[in-house]
């Protein structure tokens, strides 16, 4: 009933501090020298963006002043000065609905993910299967155990912190609810229909598979995720009560819209980012009429 996502800080971290402001994480870095920038430290040239050092320096490819236009991340995201704030949104959403679960547990019911209940003879008169879409949406933030929100949550620190510094909020959001969704709907073809789940492991998962993505673009060392995923599939395959739907939907969602935003062409950049998560979106929507169908 439950899935799950876990990893190390230290692997997780796949996004690198401003070379003057270590503490700070960036997708970005100066066309010039290489060197991770911040924000703060971008100055806008005619391709990408430059370090105060390089500009300073002068040359060919320096641009307009740091103020001229808004930085952009490596998938051309709005860079914010507040690189995490979505995800510490997420985890605020995912915590409320832990406490209120707990206050009230007969809310679980109606959150999470299940095809139709009671299982037949009996008539069924709930699940996804009767009408309740919105489950998709509302079991991607209920748990019902402190080690499953506590390991989700983390993950989600982990991961989508410097994945949403990297990508910026709309893309980091749109890989995060397309996963979701697209693992829900996985659980909802393959699981029984009868069997309910729950968590924020299908989205957890995508974001994964999105940084995998990303530490590839940028040519990073590739090791440290793969071990990650090694775990995380032992953890889904080797561990009973595991939606390992969900986990998989969502890591193949999360690759394929990762992939489309970090190496979508620039000239048609927002075409490609959006319209290859609406292919997916439309792919999941697909498995959820062909169920759908069959259980009615």
């Amino acid at each position: 009933m439950e899935d799950q996502a876990a990893g190390s800080a230290q692997d997780a971290r796949s996004v690198p501090g401003c070379y003057r402001h270590p503490d700070r994480e960036t997708g970005v870095r100066c066309t010039r020298c290489d060197r991770p920038i911040c924000p703060e430290c971008m100055v806008s040239a005619s391709v990408g963006f430059q370090c105060p050092d390089c500009v300073r320096a002068g040359g060919p490819g320096t641009g307009h002043g740091p103020r001229a236009s808004r930085p952009r991340t490596v998938s051309g995201g709005t860079v914010t000065a507040d690189p995490r704030l979505f995800t510490k949104i997420l985890i605020g959403i995912n915590i409320a609905v832990f406490i209120a679960i707990h206050a009230d547990p007969a809310l679980v019911e109606h959150l999470v993910l299940i095809g139709e209940w009671p299982p037949r003879p009996f008539t069924p008169t709930l699940g996804v299967a009767e009408g309740e879409w919105y489950r998709f949406v509302t079991s991607m933030f209920a748990h019902q155990e402190y080690w499953h929100i506590g390991f989700n949550m983390l993950s989600l620190w982990w991961i989508g912190g410097p994945l949403e510094a990297a990508l910026g909020r709309a893309r980091y959001l749109t890989v995060y609810f397309v996963s979701g969704l697209a693992g829900g709907a996985l659980t909802y073809l393959l699981a029984s229909p009868n069997s309910a789940s729950l968590g924020a492991s299908g989205a957890i998962f995508g974001l994964f598979g999105a940084t995998a993505v990303l530490m590839r673009r940028l040519n990073y060392d590739m090791r440290p995720v793969i071990a990650l995923l090694v775990i995380n599939l032992i953890f889904t395959f080797g561990y009973g009560n595991i939606a390992w739907q969900a986990h998989i939907g969502g890591l193949v969602a999360g690759v394929v819209t990762g992939y489309a935003m970090v190496h979508a062409p620039r000239d048609k950049r927002t075409l490609v980012q959006y319209g290859t998560s609406a292919l997916v979106l439309l792919a999941a929507l697909a498995l959820v009429v062909v169920r759908t169908a069959q259980l009615t």
